[in-house]
């Protein structure tokens, strides 16, 4: 996917003589998290909207360099990672910087999100299936093997949960017969934590449970 296309350039960064009036300013029209400030065209670092509403408002940006936030991605950076990058600055804006560092503009976290949209993951009908194993039994091959051995297709996979002792992973299969797949992860020892209607397992359990009750009341 082309990142680069969705690059925005018809904004203009905030500079270091601009007085933080005119930064608030500027949030008041925007929803951005934080805004670009650059010196003399080199990017400095991002402000926050919540440190903008503290400063005295007569002064200049120069004055707070210190409360710059200095994080950017690259102009070829995979999708993915710059969503990592949106999640650890908490931000909804990423600041685009070619290999000279030179500023080029900034992704908006809503456009990123939506090549995420675009995946066979979310965009593709078809059944999420999560399981859980220890975290030193579990392999991706395994998962993938099981699934495909039951003739589906696997549209995603990733690591939802992990602990020392417990991974879970989150699959997406393409519409099929659920069952004959949960009933193999439960002979290779994984646990299923989404509920599933086509699950016979736990529809004889509950036809067990209620014959048993049944039972110990007559």
């Amino acid at each position: 996917m082309k990142t680069e296309f969705y690059i925005v350039k018809e904004i203009a960064p905030l500079s270091t003589t601009s007085t933080v009036k005119e930064a608030q300013q500027l949030f008041n029209q925007l929803t951005y998290t934080h805004f670009p400030v650059v010196k003399n065209s080199i990017y400095l670092g991002c402000v926050s909207e919540t440190d903008i509403r503290c400063f005295e408002v007569d002064k200049s940006l120069d004055f707070y360099q210190y409360a710059l936030e200095g994080f950017y991605t690259r102009e070829d950076a995979n999708w993915l990672d710059i969503l990592e990058l949106f999640a650890q600055n908490d931000s909804n804006i990423m600041p685009v910087l070619d290999q000279n560092n030179a500023f080029l503009g900034f992704y908006e976290l809503n456009d990123i999100m939506s090549m995420f949209n675009e995946t066979p993951f979310l965009s593709e009908p078809g059944n999420i299936l999560v399981v859980e194993k220890g975290t030193k039994d579990y392999s991706f091959s395994e998962v993938a093997q099981i699934i495909e051995s039951n003739n589906a297709k696997i549209l995603g996979l990733f690591i939802s949960s992990f602990t020392d002792d417990r991974v879970q992973v989150t699959v997406k299969i393409n519409d099929t017969d659920l069952n004959n797949i949960v009933q193999t992860f439960r002979r290779y020892s994984y646990e299923i934590v989404s509920k599933h209607s086509e699950d016979s397992f736990l529809e004889n359990l509950k036809e067990r449970s209620k014959y048993l009750e049944k039972y110990l009341n007559i």
